[in-house]
């Protein structure tokens, strides 16, 4: 005989709502037997009610307590009921449909001697309607860039989403570190000029249409700048130059970890959560397809809600104490710079951390994550660093994410840097910023770095000694500051068009212009500048440790010297894909000189090189060169360096590779380099050669033409030279 379930029978009603008491896990709105269970926590509320509406009411339909009167189902006898289990409110209403209701909370305490608008610990606030924490889906800003109804009582909506994509065969790639090269692009920005070509611009369904651009390319990673809901229209303006309304263009301001962007989908404005959730899963499971692993751009650092005279959006009402880093007046701390901090070492906080994390490695097959002023995430709710912080620890070793990459931006606005100090417990990886400043200081020919150049050659050993290559993501431009191409043309930011009077943005650019601020029609100052690109990537490219690009630098796009575009919804931001028609030779030296490092062994070590020959080669793995074989010029006015990797040491001598020799000079002046000698039966042949014009700036990966003197070679002024030995 079939026995039925009694968890799916109500024990109460509410003005003909019939519920039950919930299951306190897991957090949000999960779809259960008969109903869906919400579970919210809030450690000092006292008083909490689900608000639920109809899709796009402007009224709720029902406001339901989780503490108070209620009726039997059966008799309608009224008696009290408590829906709460510790901290947690939780119920099951039955009878819902799911994709045609949204839902929020009230939250209030007896206590709560805070005014509006001043500070105070608790904001608890009994009129405002709070957005879920764990929402899958929010709605309100469907339709990137249309204006809200800002007099809606309830502006960002929490929606229910069924998980029940079909992914086939589809699971996270696990592409080794070492042999990944990163693209670090803006869902939006990437295909929404209208040069992009694509259906739907600006969207998870365009980008997906662009999936063969990046694997012609030669990228096997992705690398995406918030993609969760954020609001666009938070801080919005009119710019003073030029009249268009500036915006929350990138995204680096949480409304909802857990929910995909709706108006970066295609399908957003369907109202349909689970199809713009689909619209994202189909272009993971596309880019896996065409061996591409995607990390998302997540940031735990602080969210939309602001300092004192923000808005009240989800967390600040719910328990401000728990989720926020307070002073001890009731103000915000400020490590992000944004106005608040996410108390991230808080175990509850931790906890939605984890869960979110866990939510897009699983349900999205998520690769990995890059985590936005991560430096924070290692403060105690006082802001004090800590010796071993328990997030950044759990995060490492959770089983859930034992294979996701995670990458840290090893500082934050308050002055802390962990550039190689960050707490890695074996796993986490940074982007490093001191590789950068080193190859732009060196790019543009300042003396005093050639010790520091062959520590950054060399995957920073003297950063990351006991965590192999792999820890260092090696990046000369990423989204936030110049383009690779503004680096060669701006000495000084040009951010008039922000509208903050020119006081955002970095000051220490390391650029230079090569003689020009800004565009010029001078054919010898544009040469320079596109030479100065391809040395740039040259040594990107060849560099131990893991290289992450900026969207479009392959064909020299340019902000036009703005190094903070966060508020530019325009050309500033977009992809121009005719660029690519204007620089099809640089596009071209990009992926050949990808093409190499994927081809080569020896380029992808996963352990730090030893400058000692421990496989019985005759040569060390790595060995420094000056103008003079085995002699490199360490002085201080050096511009000058070349080393030269054994191919039998490849892998730590786990594989065999042909010989590379990559000789540096940024002097304004040319220099002959003499070669160190083959092994017996090999010979040098140029790969890349960036002091010619195109085509003979580079060879084809494989195709290299033997070098006729193989005793010597002229590296012109600005330029770097890539042989290889074979």
């Amino acid at each position: 005989m079939e026995i039925e379930r009694i968890d799916i029978y109500p024990t109460h009603e509410h003005r003909g709502y019939k519920l039950r008491p919930g299951k306190p896990y897991p957090f949000g709105a999960t779809i259960v037997n008969g109903g869906v269970n919400f579970s919210v926590f809030s450690k000092h509320a006292s008083y909490c009610t689900l608000v639920l509406f109809d899709k796009g009411a402007s009224e709720p339909k029902v406001e339901i307590p989780f503490r108070g009167m209620f009726e039997r189902p059966e008799t309608k006898e009224p008696f009290w009921g408590d829906f709460r289990i510790g901290a947690v409110y939780s119920m099951v209403v039955f009878d819902l449909d799911p994709e045609e209701i949204e839902y929020g909370f009230r939250m209030d305490a007896p206590y709560d001697s805070a005014k509006k608008g001043e500070p105070g610990f608790h904001r608890f606030d009994h009129g405002n309607i709070l957005l879920d924490p764990y929402a899958k889906s929010i709605g309100g800003r469907e339709v990137w860039g249309e204006q809200p109804d800002w007099n809606d009582i309830y502006q960002h909506r929490a929606r229910i989403v069924q998980d029940d994509f079909d992914w086939e065969d589809d699971r996270p790639l696990e592409i080794p570190m070492e042999d990944l090269v990163i693209y670090e692009a803006h869902v939006r920005s990437f295909t929404r000029h209208e040069s992009s070509g694509v259906r739907f611009p600006g969207t998870f369904a365009g980008l997906r249409e662009k999936i063969p651009y990046l694997k012609e390319l030669g990228i096997n990673c992705l690398e995406l700048m918030p993609i969760y809901e954020f609001d666009e229209f938070e801080n919005s303006r009119e710019s003073p130059i030029t009249g268009e309304t500036l915006m929350n263009y990138w995204g680096y301001s949480t409304v909802g970890f857990f929910a995909p962007k709706a108006g970066f989908a295609a399908m957003g404005k369907s109202k349909d959560g689970t199809m713009v959730a689909d619209e994202l899963k189909n272009l993971i499971k596309e880019l896996h397809l065409n061996g591409i692993e995607v990390i998302l751009d997540v940031v735990f650092n602080h969210t939309a809600e602001g300092n004192e005279f923000g808005p009240t959006i989800s967390f600040r009402g719910i328990d401000n104490v728990t989720y926020y880093m307070l002073t001890p007046e009731g103000y915000y701390y400020n490590f992000s710079g944004t106005g608040n901090t996410l108390n991230c070492n808080n175990p509850v906080v931790r906890g939605i951390v984890l869960d979110c994390l866990r939510y897009w490695a699983s349900e999205f097959h998520i690769d990995g994550f890059r985590f936005d002023l991560a430096a924070i995430l290692g403060r105690d709710q006082n802001g004090a660093p800590l010796p071993n912080p328990p997030l950044l620890e759990i995060l490492a070793h959770d089983p859930i994410l034992a294979k996701c990459k995670l990458i840290a931006e090893a500082w934050d606005a308050g002055g802390l840097y962990q550039v190689g100090s960050f707490p890695a417990y074996g796993r986490w990886a940074e982007w490093n910023g001191k590789y950068r400043d080193a190859i732009r200081q060196y790019l543009k020919g300042d003396m005093g770095l050639i010790g520091e150049m062959s520590q950054r050659l060399q995957g920073s050993p003297d950063l990351y000694s006991s965590r192999g290559t792999t820890a260092s993501i090696n990046f000369i431009t990423c989204h936030d500051g110049f383009t690779l191409y503004d680096t060669v043309s701006y000495n000084d930011k040009h951010n008039d068009a922000n509208g903050e009077g020119g006081a955002d943005g970095a000051n220490d650019n390391n650029s230079w212009n090569c003689g020009w601020e800004g565009e010029t029609d001078d054919p010898a100052i544009n040469a320079l500048r596109k030479k100065q690109i391809k040395n740039a990537f040259a040594m990107l490219l060849t560099s131990q440790g893991v290289p992450m690009m900026l969207m479009g630098d392959e064909v020299a796009r340019t902000k036009y010297g703005n190094n903070n575009t966060y508020c530019q919804d325009n050309d500033l931001n977009w992809l121009d894909w005719e660029k690519f028609k204007k620089h099809e030779d640089l596009y071209r030296f990009v992926r050949n000189c990808i093409a190499f490092r994927h081809e080569h062994y020896v380029l992808r070590n996963r352990w730090h090189l030893r400058n000692e020959d421990y496989v019985g080669s005759g040569y060390p793995d790595i060995s420094w060169h000056g103008t003079t074989p085995w002699q490199p010029d360490w002085d201080g006015t050096s511009r000058l360096l070349a080393f030269m990797l054994c191919g039998k040491h490849a892998r730590g001598g786990t594989e065999v590779d042909n010989y590379i020799y990559v000789a540096t000079n940024m002097h304004w002046e040319g220099h002959e380099f003499g070669l160190p000698m083959l092994p017996d039966g090999m010979q040098w042949h140029v790969f890349a050669n960036t002091g010619m014009p195109s085509p003979d700036d580079i060879a084809s990966p494989g195709h290299e033409p033997r070098l006729e003197d193989q005793s010597r070679f002229f590296v012109g002024d600005r330029s770097v030279v890539i042989l290889v030995g074979k």
